[in-house]
């Protein structure tokens, strides 16, 4: 894990002072404390901060030029079948995936490279044969990648808040009031837009070349398709056990600590169970917190000591996590609204300790089906397809009668817009008030957006491509920037170029006319664990929030909504934004989810120095 910084020059352009590039650097330091340097040349500087995790010496560093000095590259990530690579390709044996991957580079070209790369990365690859800059970004986004686009050049980075306070854009900061909504309905910003209409994402799986003149050519390297024809059952979990196995074996390659997070749910407990299999060494990390409501610890501390695994369990008080809150929100560097960042921070900092590297069970959800509301979904489905004006007297009725439970087809006359609204924290009639002159991006309306005419078994697999493409993006940000604030590599099995593949051709199976939802990590899980432990109930990585609204935080939140100017406000009608606040404070609704985005929005645009 690391952090890059750099500029292409258009036109001949001059580039920004070595001073100034190398203060905006700085600002990604703490996702590379290792080593940090940068080189200019004529039309491009690359700057790079270095968290060492694979072949600790030199030859890691970046900064990186190819052997025929062809290419010129940063890259932020892990590649983990480098070594498989460098055998099948270069016939050497390897000690470092940068070295691996400048080498592909002249061998084979930059899409070729790209296409044999198994990890998680971002990538940027200056072309000095053709005067290029290609930017790449791994399949399932896991490492960000923003860039920015100006009349003087392309400046690319792996913080938003690096191109936004690049000379080439500030003073020229235009608010785009369509992602200003996304972001305060959905708690982040949905690639590839930003809420400045000159600084953008790659895409997960994207590959971008700009040419010396400014010609932008983008193409998909990988992405998953919205639907499939014959999906085939999760069932055979030997094959995916097998399959997960060698992922886990090849992503536990590092050169410094390594270990597991390991919760009260399905996912951590797998991968800890299989690494310590294949490492028998490696350790476990579990945070405990003094509310019994949320805390997991008892559990898996059940499931360490079943595994034979070494435990750290950490206990903080509400007191660690409230004192915490101004601190992290210095190190999102981009709007995020997701409140489980605070947890995430503390038990990331704690992780650091002793370690530098984690595997984590994020994604299991995702790809396997872990959430309830895919069920909702699919049984109310039906309800679409009578006209909207027919439909709301007759579940009015069916609601009296009890048979239904849902009021969703009632409120929304299309089933997009009822997905949509399961992930909106703000309801939309409230976003509606607050913006009431901005419509959603296209990007978003065509990522909700359900085909017509799909069969029950095609839109439970468009769940899961909305859910891999939406909701799993926020999941990936608030985890890379929390871990990253202290300087912590977090790994991903489940989303591992070969788990995805395995599991996008698959769906769950059917019992009493209701699909077993992750039902194939439910019974791996029985491989590796008692039933009276699974069967425990699990708890929730979270904060209580609403609680921390009304009490301790309840100042601060004032201030920032009521007293101070509101980011953006000339796109915000900000009386509705404020009686949306006041209505929470009155138990008008306890929307303390919503209420925390436009906290954060207030929080980041300060730390920033916006406000």
């Amino acid at each position: 894990m690391c952090g890059f910084l750099g500029e292409f020059l258009l036109h001949q352009q001059d580039p920004i002072s070595k001073v100034t590039f190398e203060e905006l650097l700085k600002k990604s330091s703490h996702r590379g404390p290792d080593h940090s340097f940068s080189v200019s040349e004529s039309y491009y500087q690359l700057g790079f901060n270095r968290l060492a995790i694979l072949d600790l010496s030199t030859v890691g560093n970046q900064p990186k030029l190819s052997p025929s000095k062809r290419y010129h590259v940063v890259f932020n990530g892990e590649i983990y079948n480098f070594k498989s690579l460098a055998k099948k390709y270069l016939s050497v044996t390897a000690t470092s995936d940068t070295s691996v991957l400048v080498q592909l580079l002249d061998l084979l070209g930059i899409q070729e490279t790209i296409k044999v790369l198994q990890g998680m990365y971002a990538l940027a690859i200056i072309d000095t044969a053709k005067k290029t800059i290609s930017l790449v970004r791994d399949l399932t986004g896991i490492k960000p990648l923003f860039y920015g686009v100006s009349e003087h050049g392309i400046v690319f980075a792996s913080q938003f808040n690096q191109i936004f306070n690049h000379p080439f854009f500030m003073g020229d900061l235009e608010l785009r009031p369509a992602i200003m909504k996304e972001y305060f309905g959905l708690g982040y910003m949905p690639a590839p837009n930003t809420i400045y209409s000159k600084v953008f994402q790659v895409l997960p799986g994207e590959l971008i070349t700009f040419s010396i003149s400014g010609e932008c050519n983008k193409k998909k390297i990988t992405s998953f398709d919205k639907t499939i024809d014959a999906p085939l059952p999760f069932e055979n979990t030997t094959e995916y056990q097998q399959l997960l196995t060698s992922i886990i074996k090849e992503q536990l390659v590092s050169d410094v600590p390594i270990a597991t997070f390991l919760s009260g749910g399905i996912d951590s407990p797998i991968v800890s169970a299989i690494a310590k299999e294949q490492k028998k060494s490696i350790q476990a990390f579990t945070l405990a917190v003094d509310d019994p409501a949320y805390d997991e610890s008892k559990k898996a501390h059940l499931y360490a000591k079943h595994i034979d695994i070494k435990q750290t369990i950490e206990t903080i008080k509400k007191e660690d996590l409230l004192h915490v809150i101004e601190t992290h929100f210095n190190y999102l560097t981009e709007p995020l609204g997701d409140y489980s960042s605070i947890p995430t921070y503390i038990i990331s900092n704690l992780a650091r300790k002793n370690h530098t590297v984690m595997l984590s069970g994020d994604g299991g959800d995702e790809l396997f089906f872990g959430y309830p509301r895919m069920q909702s979904i699919l049984k109310k489905r039906t309800w679409f397809r009578i006209p909207f004006r027919i439909r709301k007297p007759l579940i009015r009725l069916a609601l009296k009668l009890k048979l239904t439970d849902s009021w969703g087809p009632y409120t929304y006359e299309k089933l997009d817009d009822w997905i949509l609204s399961k992930h909106e924290q703000i309801p939309n009639h409230i976003l509606q008030k607050i913006m009431p002159n901005s419509m959603y991006s296209q990007e978003l309306k065509d990522l909700y957006h359900v085909p017509k005419s799909l069969t029950k078994n095609k839109l439970l697999h468009w769940m899961r491509y909305n859910e891999f493409y939406g909701h799993l993006q926020r999941v990936l940000v608030k985890v890379d920037r929390m871990s990253m604030a202290n300087s912590l590599e977090v790994r991903v099995p489940f989303l591992d170029k070969k788990s995805i593949h395995y599991a996008w051709k698959r769906i769950p199976k059917i019992k009493n006319n209701t699909y077993i939802l992750k039902g194939l990590l439910k019974k791996l899980m029985s491989d590796y664990y008692p039933a009276d432990i699974i069967e425990q109930k699990k708890k929730g990585f979270s904060v209580p929030i609403v609680d921390w609204l009304h009490g301790d935080l309840r100042i601060d939140v004032e201030k920032h909504l009521f007293e101070m100017p509101i980011y953006g406000e000339t796109n915000i009608n900000v009386k509705e934004l404020q009686d949306y606040v006041q209505q929470f404070y009155d138990d008008a609704h306890q929307d303390a989810w919503g209420v925390w985005h436009l906290y954060a929005w207030q929080k980041w645009a300060r730390a920033e120095g916006l406000l």
